[in-house]
């Protein structure tokens, strides 16, 4: 994720209507059962692993397996050096391993690793999940984006056990530190041959939280333009405990799905939705700074998990300090991949 900030939001709050409120507080990182589904009203219990279901699905993600990734993943690996290829490799690997049909697609200046489980009923429909797995030079990259690789590689083998309508598509992106040079190219591909996509969920550094008070900033105008949801923060503290789902309008039922069941696992979770026409604006450039934005400016729903990146984590890009596992919370990101899980299944159409 690049480094790009902006004031912007100033302009941008006389026009935008925040559409989603938040959820639940913040609850056990490790998933509880009892957490609250809907802001605490009610309660729901978690359902048992399985594939019946999306929440059956949601239950099957295992932060050990995560956490194990994670660690192999988090090793410097800035474009075309050893750890490049070694992280490329294992994404390549893992996928072929779990049944999917996959590819190293070059690109020209960099090589994507797509892999495809082809769906039974409408196979030329896709759901998107991914991460980039680039990184910076002279930084492991744990949070960024290992946490983010690791939890689509965890959400790939727990969808890979269930049957779908749509076909299920996992992808590691090369080059979003260069301006999410590898999504796009993936999205142009896509978009010449007449795929649909009907959503896309990106992992984009989902591993770090604070529970300091005053550990959380936000962009600028920010108040302004989401009050629901500046509500939240500031009733919690400005504590840097929640993932923020940032999305267009059109993608609002996976949105849904993702807040609902990582709250069901004990994570609260603000939504950010944007209208459609400010998508491709550069008022919302904070927002655009990863590979979400590749699928948003074809027209394509997706949706960015993210726990916010430097406006809460001061060892980003190895800035203040090594951005390594140790500093991560992999309970916090355990929750948001039964999120993204659920909200892909319901998305693919469980059979």
């Amino acid at each position: 994720m690049r480094l790009e900030l902006r004031a912007s939001l100033l302009i941008l709050a006389a026009v935008v209507v925040a559409c989603v409120d938040g959820g639940a507080g913040p609850g056990d990182p490790d998933g509880g059962a009892d957490a609250a589904a809907d802001g605490g009203a009610d309660t729901e219990t978690e359902a048992s692993c399985g594939t019946a279901s999306p929440a059956a699905l949601a239950a099957c993600v295992d932060g050990a397996r995560y956490e194990a990734d994670l660690v192999a993943i988090a090793i410097e690996r800035p474009q075309w050096s050893i750890g490049w290829e070694e992280v490329q490799a294992a994404c390549l690997a893992r996928l072929e391993e779990l049944g999917f049909d996959v590819a190293l697609e070059e690109y020209g200046s960099g090589v994507n690793v797509v892999g495809r489980l082809q769906g039974a009923i409408e196979p030329e429909v896709e759901i998107v999940v991914s991460a980039h797995y680039d990184h910076v030079e002279g930084c492991p990259g744990a949070d960024d984006n290992a946490s983010g690789v690791a939890g689509a590689l965890e959400a790939a083998r727990v969808l890979a056990e269930a049957q779908f309508g749509k076909t299920l598509v996992v992808a590691c992106w090369d080059e979003e530190e260069e301006g999410k040079v590898g999504s796009e190219a993936f999205v142009a591909a896509a978009v010449a041959a007449g795929t649909q996509i009907d959503v896309a969920v990106v992992f984009e550094m989902v591993g770090y939280t604070n529970e300091e008070p005053g550990s959380q900033e936000l962009p600028g105008g920010f108040e302004l333009a989401f009050p629901a949801q500046i509500a939240e923060v500031a009733e919690n503290d400005y504590r840097g405990d929640f993932l923020a789902i940032v999305a267009g309008e059109d993608a609002h039922a996976a949105v849904a799905a993702v807040e609902h069941h990582t709250e069901l696992a004990g994570v609260s979770a603000i939504a950010l939705e944007f209208p459609l026409e400010w998508l491709s604006s550069d008022m919302i450039a904070d927002f655009r700074r990863s590979d979400h934005d590749a699928f948003w400016q074809a027209g394509i729903p997706a949706l960015m998990l993210t726990d916010t990146a430097n406006y809460r984590y001061a060892a980003y890009h190895c800035m203040d300090g090594d951005d390594v596992p140790e500093n991560l919370d992999t309970g916090f990101a355990a929750a948001i991949i039964r999120g993204a899980v659920a909200a892909a299944a319901e998305a693919l159409g469980v059979q």
